[in-house]
């Protein structure tokens, strides 16, 4: 099946880009592994006529708005995002009419409808740079209230409005302090995703994206408690063999377990589940995508 899946690829000048998240076998597949940003600026480089994405809707729409012209398609058509669902594009109209004078930033884990509403995205890579670089005093930021609770942290200076404040990655709030403390027994260094809770954050040794988990790996060779979803955890023993990581084997997201080398095959041969969106959500949600890439040039 791999093999014929690779024959696919080269006969429909395809890339594959694939969420950390994915199980290591889908990974295996990929022309881009990466976390949101490094898939976001792939997506955009790429000159394949046909994008395949193996992660979640947000994922697959961010592809096409970044490249109206190409076939963007998902393997699995029902592969969400709970976090993302949290906020819809009338809770974001209601917070703005609240605070005329902020800033929106949203979060790329976040619909195609809710990005075309905002000034800028962000990803949990450059949340912080992203609202740094911003005029404004008050920023709304969802969905992701954890997320939006470390960005306050670090950016003292301005006043987060979180949208809603109950916005949350069922997989990343599951961490409690309780892990934190055994954690703390076997050893080494506790390296948490931003999108954890604040209580459990306050304790890191280290909070990066899944991207940055991966970059850091290698400057120690320090156990790591790793809180964030298992698979990456998978990925950073296949990179740095011989290392010791800690996993939380519950930290599953159900979404991005749905896609199978069956699916993968499929999709390319059938060319199933495009995305399709309407123009001018695309070309809002563009710019407010191309002003966070340009932030990070």
């Amino acid at each position: 099946m791999e093999t014929e899946i690779r024959a696919l690829k080269s006969a429909k000048n395809a890339v594959v880009l694939v969420h950390n998240y994915q199980p290591v076998a889908i990974q295996a597949l990929g022309d881009v592994v990466g976390d949101s940003l490094e898939l976001a600026v792939k997506a955009k480089e790429t000159r394949a006529e046909l994008l395949v994405v193996c992660g979640v809707r947000f994922m697959a729409e961010t592809a096409k708005i970044l490249n109206p012209e190409r076939k963007v398609i998902m393997p699995i058509k029902d592969a969400g995002c709970p976090l993302a669902d949290f906020l819809t594009p009338d809770l974001l109209l209601e917070a703005k009419e609240r605070y005329p004078d902020a800033a929106v930033v949203v979060y790329v884990n976040s619909t195609a409808e809710v990005k075309a509403l905002a000034d800028i995205t962000c990803t949990s890579a450059n949340a912080v740079s992203v609202v740094r670089s911003l005029p404004n005093d008050t920023i709304l930021f969802g969905p992701d209230a954890n997320l939006a609770a470390y960005v306050q942290r670090e950016v003292p200076e301005k006043t987060i409005i979180p949208v809603p404040p109950y916005g949350h990655c069922y997989v990343h709030a599951g961490f409690t302090l309780a892990d934190v403390e055994a954690a703390r027994k076997k050893g080494g260094m506790i390296v948490c995703h931003p999108e954890c809770p604040p209580e459990v954050l306050e304790q890191a040794d280290l909070i990066a994206s899944t991207g940055g988990m991966l970059r850091n790996a290698a400057g120690t060779d320090e156990p790591w408690s790793v809180f964030t979803e298992r698979e990456l955890v998978a990925r950073l023993r296949m990179l740095y063999p011989g290392r010791v990581f800690y996993e939380k084997p519950e930290a599953v997201c159900a979404d991005m377990k749905k896609i199978t080398l069956a699916d993968l095959r499929r999709a390319l041969e059938h060319e199933e589940h495009e995305v399709v969106l309407p123009l001018e959500v695309m070309d809002r949600a563009r710019r407010a995508i191309e002003r966070m890439l340009a932030v990070g040039r």
